[in-house]
């Protein structure tokens, strides 16, 4: 039968296709897709088509002649990126490949289509395991040793756990390239984000924590005024920058409608004599800003006339009144990336907006911009309604006792916990660049922690409450000699660190401390064992010892020899409340600042220890 359509020299879509199987071949599925296959793959190139083939041939194996066209696209676009945009019009030859490749696996069996991959393409017959990166990616156009990375926070706070991340990161890739890190307090916003004096201290400090190493440099935008200044004068007088007047609900519109204000024509001349105005205090805040000329038709909103300076007459912390006119930040943030000779900046993709305006600055003054990538918001479910200035209202309204309330998502509370700067490291840097959006429990930097400290982490015995029970030491039913000295490991994975050694009295009545509801548990059962020691019969008030080894399934409680004991209390924090547990540590040589794990409580930090002797320890988790 003749074909109902000519096959040479012509581009075939697939409804032509489908047209062209039902009409000349109703009753022969395998020719016309071999017929077909040939007539599409003639307008194909010869590579593009061997891929095809390839893949279909490679998933029908795979699959057992059931092969995907999904699959297959994905595993030809792996390969050769270029072709993603050429998507739709290779659906068709694919799927083709893929009937095809399917059609051959049923009729002549997988090993035809093993031995033509082994004859054409024996690579995608090498199971290839996928290597998972270890570290961060590395810097794109990136020089190793003249890498400058900077991490930027208001220090209208302390830092918080979200601010980890910043400090990690650049950290990190700045020690990857041999690079550097500039620490620089973005602090010329005396308003709304009011700087806390205190906080320049804290943040280097618990940078140098985060990073394991202090800052390369170390700059305070507010002592920086003169610079920003002068720049914003500059782009006056050449005229990139006006002085506007406009009400923000005028420039609203002005914004909106992609139409320009009366203000944008002023000359340079004039727009100067306005600025001298602003910076002498002679125009009131909100009558005046100074943009940053862009163009009003940018399909952006945002990137229109977008301001750069604004007047502030609030007096600042550390400088005083000295300025009337501040830079926002996009403009104080820009100038300074460029004078510090920043090559690389990391952020939130929540501020690409604030990248497309510094880069239209940037073309202004003729600067090239730094390299920019970009990571998604992580949001800790513990931690998901915090913000700094929220937590400084509920600090100052007694809610919490301070910055480092275990309750809060602050690195000093974070630290006064104990959790291990390592392990911080470990966990934002497993988290990676991804831009994607993502949410995570503290229970992976839990485990992350534990796994970091675990290993040179002494355990301890603590015993909250600490109800006493009378031990008859005369004698053993199993007639077994008795311990004179308990003996629990110091770490139970790690013999070789050795043990305590608990002295225990020779014959007569032991007095130990053990938990109120584990004894009433173990009395109605009638028996228990105390770890590592002994097996207790409780069918009296004092109990007697049953065995010294373990022989049954007796149940296992924590307990401490009276004689050996000290006071202490636990602190232990959830988001509602603190509650500090009394009860009884094992007398140790630990020394305050110390995290030991606590034997059936979990990791916890030695936080003090009084004058009379009482040990206080802060829960950091199980």
């Amino acid at each position: 039968m003749a074909l109902a359509y000519p096959v040479d020299n012509r581009d075939w879509n697939y409804s032509e296709i489908c047209i062209l199987w039902l009409h000349t071949f109703p009753n022969s599925q395998e020719a016309c897709t071999r017929r077909v296959y040939v007539a599409m793959t003639e307008s194909l190139d010869s590579a593009v088509a061997a891929l095809l083939r390839k893949y279909a041939l490679q998933n029908a194996l795979e699959y057992d002649g059931k092969g995907q066209v999904g699959s297959v696209m994905g595993r030809v676009m792996g390969e050769n990126p270029d072709l993603r945009q050429m998507g739709k019009q290779l659906t068709p030859h694919i799927q083709i490949a893929v009937d095809e490749a399917n059609a051959l696996a049923n009729s002549e069996g997988l090993d035809a289509i093993r031995g033509i991959l082994e004859a054409e393409s024996p690579d995608v017959l090498v199971k290839k395991v996928k290597q998972r990166r270890e570290g961060l990616p590395p810097l794109p156009n990136a020089t190793d040793g003249a890498v400058v990375l900077r991490f930027a926070p208001n220090p209208n706070g302390p830092l918080s756990f979200g601010h980890a991340r910043g400090v990690v990161i650049n950290a990190e890739l700045a020690k990857a390239h041999g690079g550097e890190v500039i620490l620089r307090f973005d602090d010329t916003d005396a308003k709304i984000k009011r700087p806390m004096l205190e906080a320049y201290k804290s943040i280097e400090e618990d940078y140098q924590w985060l990073a394991g190493r202090p800052a390369d440099r170390i700059i305070i935008a507010s002592d920086r005024m003169p610079v920003y200044l002068e720049h914003a004068k500059q782009m006056l007088k050449k005229n990139f920058g006006y002085v506007c007047s406009c009400t923000p609900e005028d420039f609203r519109e002005h914004r909106q409608a992609q139409t320009e204000c009366t203000c944008r024509a002023r000359d340079s001349e004039e727009n100067l004599r306005l600025w001298e105005l602003m910076n002498a205090g002679e125009i009131s805040p909100g009558q005046a800003v100074v943009r940053v000329k862009t163009d009003m038709e940018l399909a952006n909103p945002a990137l229109r006339d977008w301001p750069a300076l604004r007047i502030q007459h609030e007096d600042h912390p550390r400088v005083g009144d000295s300025y009337k006119v501040w830079p926002l930040l996009d403009f104080q943030s820009a100038v300074e990336d460029h004078l510090q000779g920043v090559t690389h900046i990391v952020r939130g993709k929540d501020l690409m907006d604030s990248t497309r305006k510094q880069v239209l600055l940037y073309e202004h003054f003729g600067w090239e911009y730094p390299e920019t990538l970009y990571w998604g918001r992580v949001k800790v479910h513990e931690f998901g309604g915090f913000s700094t200035s929220a937590m400084k209202e509920d600090i100052a309204a007694g809610k919490y006792q301070g910055w480092d309330d275990p309750r809060l998502p602050t690195i000093a509370a974070l630290r006064r916990r104990g959790y291990d700067a390592d392990a911080m490291r470990k966990f934002w840097v497993e988290l990676g660049l991804n831009q994607k959006d993502i949410s995570v429990p503290m229970s992976l930097l839990n485990s992350i922690n534990a796994k970091t400290i675990d290993a040179t982490t002494p355990r301890l015995t603590f015993v909250a409450g600490g109800q006493r029970l009378t031990i008859d030491c005369n004698t053993s039913l199993s007639g077994e000699a008795l311990p004179t000295v308990a003996n629990p490991p110091t770490h139970p994975e790690y013999p070789e660190l050795g043990v305590r050694n608990w002295p225990l009295c020779e014959g007569g009545m032991l007095e130990v401390l053990v938990v109120a509801e584990n004894l009433a548990e173990a009395r109605a059962r009638g028996d228990v064992r105390l770890k590592d020691f002994v097996d207790l019969d409780l069918s009296s008030e004092v109990a007697r010892i049953r065995a010294v080894a373990r022989v049954d399934s007796t149940p296992i409680i924590h307990w401490l020899p009276v004689d050996y004991s000290k006071p202490a209390t636990l602190l232990m924090a959830d988001q509602e409340e603190l509650v500090e547990v009394a009860g009884f540590v094992e007398i140790n040589d630990h020394t305050i600042g110390e995290v030991v794990q606590l034997e059936r409580v979990g990791f916890a930090r030695i936080e003090s220890i009084d004058d009379d002797g009482i040990f206080r320890l802060i829960h950091l988790h199980g």
